[in-house]
Order: structure tokens, then C-alpha cells, then sequence
């Protein structure tokens, strides 16, 4: 199930959304008791040249702007995986590149077939450096949220969206792209890359659209629903190819629609790695909550992984904003990852 891997693992807790991981990031996850470390969007300047590691950005959006680096090279991948290997912790994963690695393509615009090609060397450094999951998402518009400072339990602050703000938004890229559009351009991108990513031992884990509703800024989210997943695992047919399974996005359709997708993906072992969430509401309404008050049942949602036999990781994810915390949010974070820890000892050690 676990292409590219000596040997299977066990369900286990991860540290996630860093974009780059200081000495403080690293002992951090050590004192948590994790074992390992996932990089999203990670500052890599695409040289054979490193620098002295990135701080935690904000949680809910990825890097912004564009910038010179096209793509990603093998030695400071090296060097990263080492470095956090030297504190006794394993690099799970990357998360994203940046988007404008791959936006042209993602849009069918000129230019894609280059960056298609930048994309395919980034995969090979990743497989030789020994890294074995890429996630990506399809959201050229990215995450949408109308709020990051709506006030929670205890006047802990956290995101929301309310789709009526932002429904009649204008067409961000002068346009509109219609679900077509978007299946083209995707069943294009994912047909040049899939293959170089079999070769390279690298896993490409699918995220889904965040918010899942059928259109933002006039691009439409394809990744919506558990049809929309299906199609594109349909369409890239591959051990390499499998899921982040954001547990809060699927849940923004509803807790029996999310239950239904972690049993038929857990299923197929079509999961890597899952982003460990709680909301409350769904579209076209929500808001991120701390893990014990929001509508999932997380014992059940463990105990199904259980069942699944899911070998991967879960990290926190979209954590509240607690009082004197960090941008990073190392005290949700801590609280956060504490919990998940907790719950996947009880609920492993009672199952046996």
C-alpha cells in the first residue's frame, strides 16, 4: 500500500503546516513527543544553496506572491531531510509547492507546459531526496475564508466563511473557468506528471477544494465532493496516487458526507496522510473550532481508521488563535497535537 516505503508504518501524530522548521520548530515537535515533521509550502529557492530555515507563517494561507524559483533542487531537499533526521525526527512529507509553480497549468494559460516541465524535475529532487509524499491541491483561487478573527470559546479567535460575502466576487483571472475547463486542465497536468512521480517513488496526495462549493473568484473547485475526488483518482490511476484527506473540508459538506469518503478511500488505502479537524456548520456556512467542541466524532472517526487499517499520519490543522499565543499557534498546537495523540492511543489500545 505504501509505495516507496521499506517497511509499513503505524497510525501515528505529525507536526504540520511549517514552512520551514528552525531549531526551536524541531525540538518543539521532539518535546511534543511526535516523530515526525510535514514542510508546507517550504521557501526553497530552487539553488544548490540553503539558508537558515524559515519561521511558521500563518495557517490558513500559503505563500503569497510569486516569485524567481521555478522549482525545487535535490541538495537543499537533502540537506532539510538531514537536518530534521539529526533531531531524531522523519520529514513525512511536503506540502505544496508554491502556486506559482504550476497556476499556468492549473488554468490552462500559455506558459503551462514549461511549468509542467519544472514541475516533473521538482518530483524527481523530491524522489532523490528521499521524500516520499507531494501533496497539492487545485484551487487556483486557494483557500477562501471571510473571517480570521471570529471569536470562539474563551475569546480564542479562529476562521469561518459565510459564502453569501462572497458569492457575486468578480472572476479573479478576467474570466470565468467552468467545471470543463477545469477537468481539461487537470486531466492534462495529471497525465504529464503522474508517470515521472511513478518513477521517482513519489506519492502525489490530492487535497480537496476548500470550501467545497461549485465556484470562487469565477474558477470552479472540481474537488467539491466525493464524485469529484473519485474522478480524479479515475483519471491519474495509480499506487502513486492517493489523498491528503483534510478531515475539516470534508466535514464543510457535511460529518456523513466526510464519514462516507474516509470509508471508501480508507478503504481502497487511497490515504496518506489526514489533516485532523473540527468545524461547526457546513457550507454555505462554517467556522474552524478547537478539536473537542466541534460536529465530528473523533473517536469514530478513529475507530474507522482502525478498521481501514490506515498506516499514515495526522497532523493539526487550522488551529485557534489562544490567548498570548504565537502567528505560528504553538499553544493550540501543543493542545492540539496532545489531543490527537490521546485519542489514538485510547482508541488503539482499546480496539486490540
Amino acid at each position: 500500500m505504501r509505495t516507496g516505503e521499506a517497511m509499513k508504518q503505524n497510525m501515528r501524530v505529525a507536526i504540520g503546516s511549517l514552512r520551514g522548521a528552525t531549531e526551536e520548530d524541531l525540538l518543539f515537535a521532539k518535546q511534543l513527543g511526535v516523530e515526525g515533521i510535514v514542510l508546507n509550502t517550504p521557501p526553497f529557492t530552487g539553488e544548490a544553496s540553503f539558508g537558515s530555515g524559515a519561521l511558521g507563517g500563518t495557517y490558513w494561507v500559503a505563500d503569497g506572491g510569486s516569485g524567481s524559483t521555478s522549482r525545487w533542487d535535490t541538495f537543499e531537499l537533502v540537506q532539510e531531510r538531514r537536518r530534521i533526521e539529526d533531531y531524531g525526527l522523519r520529514l513525512e512529507a511536503l506540502e505544496n509547492v508554491p502556486i506559482w509553480f504550476y497556476d499556468k497549468a492549473m488554468l490552462g494559460l500559455p506558459g503551462r507546459d514549461e511549468q509542467i516541465d519544472n514541475y516533473r524535475e521538482t518530483i524527481r529532487a523530491i524522489g532523490r531526496a528521499g521524500i516520499p509524499i507531494l501533496g497539492y491541491h487545485w484551487m487556483p483561487t486557494r483557500v477562501w475564508r471571510t473571517s480570521k478573527t471570529t471569536e470562539i470559546r474563551g475569546q480564542a479567535r479562529c476562521s469561518s466563511f459565510d459564502l453569501a460575502l462572497v458569492e457575486d466576487a468578480p472572476p479573479m483571472f478576467g474570466r470565468e473557468y467552468t467545471d470543463d475547463d477545469m477537468w481539461a486542465n487537470y486531466s492534462y497536468f495529471i497525465d504529464a506528471v503522474l508517470p515521472v512521480a511513478e518513477e521517482a517513488g513519489v506519492r502525489l496526495a490530492l487535497h480537496p477544494d476548500d470550501p467545497p462549493v461549485p465556484s470562487l473568484g469565477g474558477v470552479a473547485r472540481i474537488f467539491r465532493n466525493i464524485e469529484g475526488v473519485r474522478r480524479a483518482l479515475e483519471i491519474g490511476d495509480s499506487p502513486n496516487h492517493s489523498l491528503d484527506f483534510c478531515m475539516g473540508t470534508w466535514s464543510e459538506s457535511g460529518v456523513d458526507a466526510m464519514m462516507a469518503a474516509l470509508r471508501e478511500f480508507g478503504e481502497r488505502g487511497k490515504i496518506d496522510f489526514i489533516h485532523f479537524r473540527n468545524i461547526k456548520g457546513t457550507v454555505p456556512k462554517f467556522r474552524e473550532c478547537f478539536l473537542d467542541e466541534g460536529d465530528v466524532d473523533l473517536v469514530a472517526v478513529l475507530r474507522e481508521l482502525v478498521r481501514v487499517k490506515f498506516d499514515g499520519f495526522l497532523i493539526d490543522d487550522h488551529v485557534p488563535r489562544m490567548v498570548n499565543d504565537t502567528v505560528w499557534g504553538h499553544r493550540s498546537r501543543a493542545y492540539a497535537t496532545g489531543y490527537i495523540a490521546g485519542l489514538i492511543r485510547a482508541v488503539t489500545e482499546t480496539d486490540k
